[in-house]
């Protein structure tokens, strides 16, 4: 069996990032966490190994630092810090898969969607970096406290992104996550998945739920 690749969370300080560290370590992975800051890197770091427990293996690193080591790199900013963020990382990231988890939502409008020029968070990642990185969409309909928790999941999770094989191996990081997986089609459907979160923010809103997701229902498994 293939050893399981070293992850890399840029943007690990912030809630979505340290949810996916989070189950990731739990799960046996090496992770990385990447900040800006050093010393938020480490603290956030040390959160995680106190919760996960002495086996775990997390680590706090510079951006740059957490890109160059990792094998799989997971992108976790905010939109606004999407760009810069991909341009200092473009070197550091080549010849690897980047799973985006951004979600370009236009504050305070985040219950509309807001389509980038690129029209995706992943698209503008990918004209980025370039032919030789594999950008992959994930998480980007899961609230940050569905990833802080313990319980199991009721929604799933759709990945869309560039290359049949490195959707696979995303996929198997969110099944090890604890979540159901689909595979959602080609980087061009980054759109639609993005787009997504807009509409689920609004949906708790209206009704008062933190949690909203969704779920695929009317293909079984086994044929999937």
């Amino acid at each position: 069996m293939d050893p399981k690749p070293t992850l890399a969370v840029i943007g690990g300080t912030g809630k979505e990032g340290k949810g996916l560290a989070y189950r990731w370590a739990k799960a046996g992975y090496r992770v990385l966490i990447g900040s800006r800051s050093l010393e938020r890197a480490q603290a956030a770091a040390r959160e995680v190994r106190e919760r996960v427990g002495p086996h775990a293996s997390v680590e706090g690193l510079t951006n740059l630092d957490a890109a160059q080591a990792g094998d799989i790199v997971v992108l976790s900013v905010p939109y606004a810090a999407h760009r810069p963020t991909a341009e200092a990382l473009r070197d550091a990231v080549q010849g690897k898969i980047v799973v985006d988890v951004t979600v370009p939502l236009n504050p305070p409008k985040v219950t509309k969607v807001h389509l980038p020029p690129a029209g995706s968070a992943a698209l503008e990642a990918q004209e980025i970096f370039g032919p030789e990185v594999q950008v992959v969409d994930a998480f980007q309909n899961i609230s940050h406290h569905v990833l802080w928790s313990d319980e199991t999941p009721e929604m799933d999770v759709l990945v869309a992104g560039r290359g049949k094989a490195a959707r696979q191996t995303v996929m198997r990081l969110v099944e090890d996550a604890g979540f159901r997986a689909w595979d959602a089609g080609p980087i061009e459907n980054t759109v639609v998945v993005e787009g997504l979160t807009s509409v689920l923010i609004y949906i708790n809103k209206r009704y008062g739920g933190p949690n909203a997701g969704v779920r695929i229902v009317g293909v079984r498994r086994d044929e999937a």
